[in-house]
């Protein structure tokens, strides 16, 4: 399971799920050499749990980096049957930069930690799990920021 991502400029993508759904599909295809390019990023399996680490900021835009955005056109009402696609704006790009940017890792794991390391079983130590966070934090920071840097759209596919 992973949440894959992928900036591209407004103009260069089509407000439909069929052909956004292809777009997505060599984008993964070719995802090792786009994330070295920057335009693409994706977190395995943890992204529910990611999510709930920014919601513990309580801040308006902790939605935004890891759930944010709007079905495409098109989008079938049947979610499994085809990768949920969710776009953000340019707009909400540089608003999911923005929180990314400005909350502070510590203090998201002061409040959340001990419930994430524990969903994880007592098999991980603590500073391992706090360590997957930090990483999925990193990355998603450096991404956004680039994204945003370029007036990018943000796409994002569920691959299950």
């Amino acid at each position: 399971m992973h949440l894959h991502l992928r900036a591209a400029a407004e103009t260069d993508l089509r407000d439909d799920h069929v052909w956004l759904t292809a777009f997505m599909g060599t984008a993964w295809e070719n995802h090792e050499v786009e994330c070295a390019a920057g335009v693409s990023d994706s977190v395995e399996k943890d992204f529910r749990t990611l999510h709930e680490l920014y919601e513990a900021s309580g801040e308006s835009d902790a939605w935004l980096p890891v759930f944010g955005g709007r079905q495409p056109a098109g989008a079938p009402s049947d979610r499994l049957a085809h990768p949920p696609l969710m776009l953000l704006t340019p707009d909400e790009t540089v608003r999911a930069a923005a929180f990314l940017t400005s909350v502070s890792f510590d203090d998201l794991w002061s409040r959340a930690g001990a419930g994430i390391h524990a969903s994880f079983g007592p098999g991980w130590p603590e500073t391992t799990v706090r360590e997957i966070f930090r990483t999925h934090h990193r990355d998603l920071r450096a991404f956004y920021a680039r994204a945003a840097a370029s007036g990018h759209t943000v796409l994002k596919a569920g691959w299950f």
